[in-house]
């Protein structure tokens, strides 16, 4: 049986300064929110939140949120998320499709030079984003 840790108890300063290295390498995400001043997060932990009424109050404060969300996992002997920037293709997403859509996108990747449907499906959504974004 796994024992759980008292949550009112301190966190190691060791792990929390390891914590807090790896929190800031990771991208922030701050938008205005009425009422409120600013929300924002983390790409790569988006649940860990905060706001501020200011944007540098809410950055340190989603910086804050998301060094304890790293502490417990690293408390945990959990790997935390690599930082978003370094690009790597680390998620992944399925889809459904038909019998009959999948060959056509098969079909469209190969007629498009693509190596896989993969990214001919990365270009496609990615690429029409980047362009109206």
């Amino acid at each position: 049986m796994k024992k759980v840790a008292d949550p009112a108890r301190p966190i190691d300063p060791a792990i929390w300064s390891r914590a807090a290295q790896i929190a800031a390498t990771y991208s922030l995400v701050i938008e205005p929110e009425a009422g409120v001043g600013y929300l924002g997060r983390t790409v790569e932990l988006p649940l860990a939140m905060s706001d501020g009424e200011t944007v540098a109050q809410c950055a340190a404060n989603v910086i804050e949120a998301t060094t304890l969300a790293v502490a417990a996992m690293l408390e945990n002997n959990e790997r935390p998320p690599i930082p978003a920037r370094e690009g790597r293709r680390d998620q992944q997403l399925n889809i459904r499709v038909s019998a009959e859509e999948k060959m056509r996108l098969e079909s469209a990747a190969n007629s498009g030079g693509y190596r896989s449907v993969s990214d001919y499906l990365r270009e496609a959504g990615l690429g029409r984003a980047r362009s109206s974004g």
